[in-house]
């Protein structure tokens, strides 16, 4: 509409109105279309953008309170002009109207903007060239019409006429939800959960958002609370924030607290009387909330008042009766291996490999063919590659039926390679559903005589018990992993717990470091880190360090590596090939800011290259992304937290992105859904584990002091094949090398594993 006469409106229809004020209102109005968005903030709702008034021609920056506006969309926004000491002139946005569009160019722009699932560009044109003025009235009132328009048949017409409806919906929910301060994006997810019961839901019941909802916890349900007048005091509020305390707990690897940990957590949250705490809680135990149990703690004599969420209870009592079951089983799939002559049987292995296994090898391919269940440990270069491809080699000879399985996709592709057979992430092996239920579990195992999970340091509480579910009594499950890496994202520290001193798994720990491996800085280093030793930095032809004692210079530093010195000296695909791992997220070299510089550097914007803007991100064809929730609705068997991928597609008028994960799947994701994703230039360390790249580049700075511990930086070292390079300051490797990681996670796994009885 820029140069075009004012038109008077035809039809102006109010289809929202947002922070409406019932005060006088005695500032500015100010009508026009919001070409851009420069930033918004999805949590707070602060949005700059720039709008064309149609007067002068040029564009006029807004900022404020524009949630859920979209460009190509006609405002009418009230506020105050103001002027910035940098930006110049400016309309501070106190709320806004939404109103249909009026002109024919309008319209066309309107519809155009992506605003309407099924509409691009192109169609609106020829929408609009048919229809005219009348184009919305039509797809408001009369959408079977559609049909008129050349090219567009019945099917898409009425998937046009659908999301619609679904948009103007949507649009009344935000226009209630902006008011207790929800996001956009939250307003869709709720209105995609209870579709014409938002609001009820919402006004009635809010606290249920925080268990309903992915990405509602309870501080954004205790606002929305608030803001429709639960009482500060309500049981109702009461008990949602004593469940938040566990379910962040389990967040942070716990199964369970302590109670008195627990009440003391959820009263700095709640702001309210320890007596009322209490007394919700033993009503939250009585009505099968949570369990409380007691434990062994550290004092024999004290023992230990654990709550449990129900679900983490009965996993941990489930694993380590399975696993025990699984043991005990006189069944036996493999009762070759029983009465083996193993000198002929490593002999022959030893034909066929040409290489001899060393004695704690030996003891480990014993103990995986005779034992029902085992563990095998140890570090980098020690041979728990080696010692698995023997596994697999002698029970092939034998006949037996073996599955294979890891964690994440890269680390399953990396055992398909070791030992010629194929693997799958833990995931699909298990046919995950909806729900998070298995296809297989103790009604329905897995023809399988030998499991073999690699990564199991990865393996948390829930995951590790539907995995033992599924294994067949008789069938043999070995269990390979670093238990000196951290642990599992999620609750539990499974791989430690078997290892436990009084269990009674059996477990080989691989120690001694084989002459080829040796000669690798990155082994090197890594068992110097381990030990407490700091690595070597100078003299090594794979592992590098580059000094920059201020965190905005080593992110500086980062990027520089990444994009220009790797490539030039190596010949690594900066996109492909190296991973940057973080200790954090926050920070000038969190993972969040380098994910930033490093898109600018390696997919910056182009004229030809699609991009989709989602609040203060921007997705473009070729970046490097990585799933942060477990969706079981997405592809063949679910995408999971941590799956990583490339975007191949951006698709303006279906209102889709499609990433190419490392599964080798096409996975497609709706506009609303992209805060399923996030950048992985950069990732953190704890999202990397079961991961392996070609070359890591790891920053280290003091901005990240309380992240810094052993394990953290030794996971991040031995996530690399052939390169490491260190960015960061001397005194921040110093301080992670030092500090061995406070504590155990509030796990009772190995005290269930000794003393369980049937």
């Amino acid at each position: 509409m820029a140069g075009q006469p004012p038109v008077k409106p035809r039809a102006v229809r109010d289809i929202g109105t947002h922070m409406a004020s019932a005060q006088p209102f005695h500032g500015s109005v100010l009508d026009a279309v919001l070409e851009r968005i420069t930033y918004a903030n999805e949590e707070t709702g602060y949005t700059v953008a720039r709008v064309d008034a149609g007067r002068s021609g040029d564009l006029i920056t807004v900022v404020g309170a524009l949630l859920g506006a979209q460009p190509g969309e006609s405002l009418r926004m009230r506020g105050r002009w103001g002027s910035h000491p940098q930006y110049g002139k400016q309309f501070h946005v106190e709320d806004y109207t939404t109103v249909l569009p009026a002109t024919v160019q309008g319209i066309r722009r309107y519809l155009g903007s992506g605003l309407i699932k099924g509409i691009g560009p192109k169609l609106a044109e020829r929408i609009v060239e048919h229809f005219g003025i009348d184009a919305l009235d039509v797809i408001e009132q009369h959408p079977e019409r559609l049909i008129e328009v050349p090219k567009l048949g019945p099917k898409r017409t009425k998937a046009i006429a659908v999301a619609w409806e679904e948009q103007k919906s949507i649009k009344e929910v935000m226009v209630f939800l902006q008011g207790v301060g929800v996001s956009t994006s939250l307003a869709v997810r709720i209105y995609k959960q209870y579709a014409d019961r938002s609001i009820e839901v919402v006004r009635t019941e809010p606290y249920r958002l925080a268990t309903d909802v992915w990405g509602i916890g309870f501080r954004t349900a205790d606002t929305i609370a608030k803001a429709v007048g639960i009482p500060h005091d309500s049981p109702q509020r009461i008990k949602a924030g004593l469940v938040f305390t566990l379910s962040e707990s389990t967040g942070d690897g716990n199964c369970f607290l302590p109670e008195q940990r627990l009440i003391a957590e959820a009263i700095k949250i709640l702001q309210v009387d320890t007596g009322a705490v209490i007394e919700c809680l033993a009503e939250l135990v009585g009505e099968e909330g949570v369990v409380r149990e007691e434990i062994p703690g550290e004092d024999p004599d004290a023992p230990v008042a654990a709550i449990y969420l129900v679900p983490f209870h009965r996993a941990e009592i489930s694993l380590a009766g399975q696993l025990l079951r699984l043991l005990r089983t006189p069944a036996d799939r493999m009762p070759a291996f029983a009465g083996v002559d193993w000198d002929k049987a490593l002999a022959w292995l030893h034909g066929r490999t040409h290489t001899e296994l060393a004695p704690a090898q030996q003891a480990a391919v014993k103990l995986a063919l005779t034992e029902k269940v085992a563990v095998l440990t140890g570090g980098p270069g020690c041979g728990k590659s080696f010692t698995v491809r023997s596994v697999v080699t002698l029970a092939q000879a034998k006949g037996a039926k073996i599955v294979l399985a890891a964690p994440t996709g890269r680390a399953a592709k990396r055992l398909t390679e070791l030992t010629g057979h194929d693997a799958s992430t833990v995931h699909r092996l298990l046919e995950l559903r909806p729900g998070g239920d298995a296809a297989y579990d103790r009604d329905r195992p897995l023809d399988a005589d030998l499991v073999v999970v690699d990564e199991a340091s990865m393996l948390d509480l829930l995951l590790a018990n539907k995995l033992t579910k599924a294994v067949a009594p008789g069938a043999h499950l070995l269990l390979v992993g670093d238990v000196d890496q951290l642990p599992s994202v999620g609750a539990g520290e499974v791989l430690r717990d078997l290892l436990a001193q009084g269990t009674p798994v059996p477990h080989v720990r691989l120690t001694q470091v084989f002459r080829q491996a040796q000669q690798s800085g990155v082994v090197t280093n890594a068992h110097r880190i381990n030990t407490g030793d700091y690595p070597l930095v100078r003299g090594l032809a794979d592992f590098f360090f580059f000094s920059a004692d201020e965190a905005e210079d080593a992110a500086a530093m980062t990027v520089d590596v990444v994009a220009r010195r790797i490539p030039a000296k190596f010949g690594f695909d900066p996109r492909r090939d190296v991973q940057v791992l973080a200790p954090m997220h926050r920070g000038p070299a969190g993972a969040g800011a380098l994910n930033t510089l490093l898109q600018d550097a390696l997919t910056p914007a182009r004229p030809d290259t699609l991009e989709r803007r989602v609040g203060g991100r921007i997705f473009r064809v070729g970046d490097k992304v990585t799933q942060i929730r477990n969706n079981y609705d997405k592809g063949a068997s679910g995408v999971f937290n941590g799956t990583l991928g490339v975007v191949t597609g951006i698709d303006l008028d279906e209102q889709k992105v499609t990433v190419r994960t490392d599964e080798d799947e096409d996975i497609d994701y709706e506009f609303t859904e992209l805060d399923e994703l996030a950048h992985a230039y950069a990732v953190t360390i704890h999202r990397s584990q079961g991961s392996e790249y070609p070359a890591v580049v790891i920053p280290v700075t003091t901005s990240a002091w309380m992240m810094l511990q052993r394990n953290l930086l030794y996971t991040a070292v031995t996530r690399a094949r052939k390169l490491v390079v260190l960015v960061g300051s001397r005194r921040a490797i110093g301080q992670a090398v030092r500090t061995v990681s406070g504590g155990r996670r509030h796990t009772a796994l190995d005290h269930r594993l000794r003393t369980f009885t049937p």
